[in-house]
């Protein structure tokens, strides 16, 4: 999205940037997990393929995304490689109620979770979603098997609407 394009968000241990080519290789390396695949619901791409999701998310205007960087490494290392721990997402739509988006976030780095990292990037994400995109309704699609994604979004207030045994994932 290109509204983002010279965004920065900031909450407490979390810095959230836009999701730039230079961020792609360690995303990709990331991707090529099969415990990420399957959290994410996700195939593994090729380098090159990533490169062009890049840009795809960089250009498309219902697409939001943003690399979560865990801000106590940024701050000693000054590198956002290396603090790069994960990712949060908003696809739009225009719903009959009103602007829509579905959140999805990420914390690929093992030693990133249990930081609050999740939690702090996905309300500067809803807050970001409100304030700069107008979007009135959230929603989340969560595997069955991803039961810290589904402990946080009920702490956030998010209530299940629906199951999807075909894909086993949780609305």
């Amino acid at each position: 999205m290109k509204l983002n394009q010279n965004t920065k968000l900031t909450n407490r241990n979390v810095v959230l940037v836009p999701y730039e080519a230079y961020h792609v290789p360690k995303y990709h390396t990331w991707m090529q997990s099969e415990e990420l695949q399957k959290l994410t619901a996700s195939e593994p791409l090729t380098l090159e393929e990533e490169f062009e999701m890049q840009q795809t998310w960089r250009k498309d205007e219902d697409k939001c995304t943003f690399i979560i960087l865990d801000g106590d490494i940024l701050q000693e290392k000054g590198d956002e490689i290396e603090a790069m721990v994960g990712d949060v997402n908003l696809f739009i739509a225009e719903e009959e109620e009103g602007r829509s988006a579905e959140i999805e976030i990420m914390v690929a780095e093992p030693k990133a979770r249990g930081k609050k990292i999740g939690w702090n990037a996905t309300l500067s994400m809803i807050r970001y979603g409100i304030e700069q995109l107008e979007i009135q309704i959230f929603t989340s699609k969560i595997g069955y098997d991803n039961e810290t994604s589904q402990r946080l979004f009920k702490r956030l207030k998010f209530t299940e609407t629906n199951r999807v045994d075909i894909f086993e994932n949780i609305h």
